[in-house]
């Protein structure tokens, strides 16, 4: 039904792609991967949805990325209709969904997961992934393992746990501070901790 409304199977799952990861860029090798679909239509629905103005691309190190235009007239209805079905508080992205069903939720209790460096070519950020909360690291080890085969680069990451995060936002300590000042997509924020901290920046 979907898929005749907007004319493409192909532009629905590049929509759905891009709305459940907001700040996040793709090249178009990694888009056809994901989304299970020929490089020519990929291609084809991306120049469409690139001269509507839905989505933005740019060049970094002599490849073209896309990402969701967040300043599009239409963004929130889209994302209403496109974006992860999860609460606001509690979001994973599509592509995240598709390899690791609820496999953050697996490796305990998840207060804040976030994307950035790599993810989102914030390479000011020290890492790719900060997950904070009381989490089995033996299943973190084996997220991680799985979540670098998807993605097919080595990724860096953080984890602490809620007692950690609080200490470090209360002295401001400056690795934190930095790291969510960068670029990121928010995967989960259980408690709004991040509301938190942007109100003390």
């Amino acid at each position: 039904m979907i898929e005749q409304l907007f004319g493409s199977k192909t532009r629905v799952k590049l929509l759905r792609l891009f709305f459940s990861n907001p700040n996040r860029s793709f090249y178009v090798r990694e888009i056809t991967r994901k989304i299970d679909e020929q490089i020519n239509s990929v291609r084809r629905e991306l120049a469409n949805l690139l001269s509507i103005g839905i989505i933005s691309s740019d060049t970094t190190n002599n490849r073209l990325y896309y990402e969701v235009n967040q300043s599009y007239e239409l963004y929130e209805p889209l994302r209403m209709m496109f974006g992860s079905n999860t609460s606001d508080n509690k979001k994973e992205p599509v592509a995240a969904k598709a390899t690791h069903d609820d496999t953050l939720e697996s490796l305990g209790n998840v207060e804040l997961a976030v994307y950035t460096g790599q993810f989102t070519r914030d390479m000011t950020s020290e890492v790719d992934i900060l997950i904070v909360g009381d989490i089995n690291r033996t299943r973190l080890a084996n997220f991680i393992t799985a979540l670098e085969a998807n993605e097919g680069k080595d990724l860096r990451y953080t984890l602490m746990d809620k007692k950690e995060f609080d200490y470090r936002h209360q002295i401001k300590d400056r690795f934190l501070t930095e790291l969510l000042s960068s670029k990121m997509q928010i995967l989960i924020d259980k408690h709004s901790l991040l509301d938190a901290f942007n109100k003390d920046k």
